[in-house]
């Protein structure tokens, strides 16, 4: 099985940003959630009844686009979270023809608003997939839409083998349906999403027993490190998270199969779609994964669950989206090191989310310092577990509506909790080696919007990770990059060195 992220070379642009999946912890790095092994050393997957029963039933066919000609203008109706540079490279165009064509869209403009219709010049590109959008981008996220489901009564409403399931699982015993909150409250991602992935490939919900071939891995990704229920939805939810946000960020356009055979992203296809392609495709050969990408797949299992998803679609990401004002997460006239560039918020690979910081130090390692992590703006502590807090900007008391910002790595000692109201320069705790997996003492910090995490240097540059004017940079790899404010550059650096000191000057 191959796993791949293409960049491809396109007409009228001059670079692609890389992506890399390897991750390279050194000094004051860090990996917020246990990593998954490579997809591509799992075992073949079995077929149970539920994914693939006897006879195959026949998979509908997709409409194919036809052969356009070079910038000839197309349909296209604006959906959840897009952008001019991302639909530049779906289209395989440029920002300023699609400005052109849309004299409407101002320079300037951010998120494009859902439903808004746009002509988009198109450059054909071969091996398009299937154009079918199996589910909305709000309802993949762990957002708006997910505030009223109650995960452990669904569960407990179907006489599938989740109901009974226990495990221990990060720290404690857990219930199935638990486990799926975990998991869905640490990567972002619709507990509805969860469960009908686990009906689907497990009959979590109408099985009552767990198929023998399931018993160890009922998600079907092989590996020792990842058995049982809570491994296998850390991995499922890390890679269709790293399928979603690389097409949100136009970093992966295309996916490869395991015969070898190349296939592109239908460019109307949706971030929720591509990231579940991206999920399948790591699983399942291409027969299989036809299957599972079709209305009788997945999204059938989705329907019948929780009803027609396209039935009065809620998009969670506006049109003309603006970051609130933000200050670097230290005290004011205190010099830090930048020490991560763009990486992970939670997991492994996409999204690229998060920055690090460290405080002044005479050595490296998991020190204590008495230097404080302070509060970006002014909101609510509606989180506050090991080594995290997170901040509700709104004040709603819920982290799954508007701007919310994620701290990794705080000491136990002295860490906000939750109720509290914090102003902007509050001490929020000492940054620490505390939560996740860490070789230095710093602070990781990440944001996110209606329950989607936003990627730090944006979009094409859009909705970048802005603290008192300082912009982040992707760099080649992840924890790699700069930040920059005006002339200035700090370079991202665990050797703490003086390239990479920035101060907090601003109020």
């Amino acid at each position: 099985m191959t796993m791949t992220l293409n960049n491809i070379p396109r007409p009228k642009r001059a670079s692609l940003v890389s992506l890399i999946l390897a991750l390279g912890l050194l000094l004051n790095a860090c990996l917020p959630a246990p990593a998954p092994v490579p997809a591509d050393q799992a075992a073949p997957v079995q077929a149970t009844a539920t994914i693939a029963p006897t006879p195959t039933p026949a998979i509908t066919p997709y409409a194919t686009r036809p052969l356009y000609q070079p910038g000839e203008l197309v349909d296209y109706i604006a959906q959840t979270g897009d952008t001019l540079p991302q639909l530049a490279i779906r289209f395989n165009t440029t920002v300023a023809e699609i400005l052109q064509a849309n004299p409407i869209i101002p320079p300037a403009a951010t998120t494009m608003p859902p439903g808004m219709p746009m002509k988009i010049p198109i450059y054909y590109l071969p091996l398009w997939g299937s154009s079918y959008l199996i589910l909305p981008d709000s309802l993949f996220v762990n957002g708006p839409t997910q505030i009223g489901f109650d995960t452990r009564g669904y569960v407990a409403g179907y006489p599938g083998w989740l109901k009974n399931y226990v495990e221990y699982a990060a720290d404690a015993n857990r219930t199935g349906a638990e486990i799926v909150n975990y998991i869905a409250l640490k990567f972002s991602v619709s507990p509805r999403l969860l469960l009908a992935l686990l009906e689907y490939q497990a009959g979590a919900l109408s099985q009552p027993e767990l198929p023998e071939a399931l018993r160890e891995y009922p998600l079907g990704y092989h590996t020792w490190s990842h058995k049982g229920l809570y491994m296998q939805l850390n991995w499922a939810a890390d890679l269709i998270n790293h399928g979603y946000y690389g097409f949100r960020t136009g970093r992966m356009i295309s996916i490869e199969h395991q015969d070898g055979r190349l296939e592109r992203f239908d460019p109307w296809l949706n971030a929720a779609t591509a990231g579940l392609h991206y999920y399948f495709n790591n699983l399942y050969e291409p027969q299989r994964y036809q299957l599972a990408i079709a209305p009788e797949g997945l999204a059938k299992t989705y329907r019948t669950l929780f009803g027609d998803p396209w039935l009065n679609v809620q998009p969670h990401i506006p049109g003309s989206l603006e970051q609130p004002e933000l200050d670097l997460p230290f005290e004011i006239g205190s010099v830090w090191a930048y020490t991560g560039g763009p990486h992970t918020a939670w997991g492994k690979g996409e999204p690229y989310a998060a920055l690090d910081f460290a405080p002044p130090a005479v050595a490296g390692g998991c020190l204590f310092t008495q230097e404080w992590a302070t509060a970006v703006a002014d909101g609510l502590v509606v989180r506050s577990d090991i080594g995290e807090v997170v901040i509700d900007l709104d004040g709603d008391g819920d982290e799954r509506t508007g701007w919310n910002i994620f701290y990794l790595h705080l000491a136990s000692d002295g860490r906000a909790q939750v109720g509290d109201r914090v102003k902007r320069g509050d001490p929020v705790g000492h940054p620490s080696c505390e939560g996740g997996t860490s070789t230095g003492t710093h602070v990781h910090i990440a944001r996110k919007y209606n329950g989607e995490w936003i990627a730090a240097e944006g979009m094409g540059g859009i909705l970048a990770f802005n603290m008192e004017g300082w912009l982040p940079h992707n760099g080649e790899r992840p924890y790699e990059g700069t930040l920059t404010r005006n002339a200035l550059v700090v370079t991202a650096c665990t050797c703490s060195n003086q390239k990479s000191f920035i101060q907090s000057d601003q109020r």
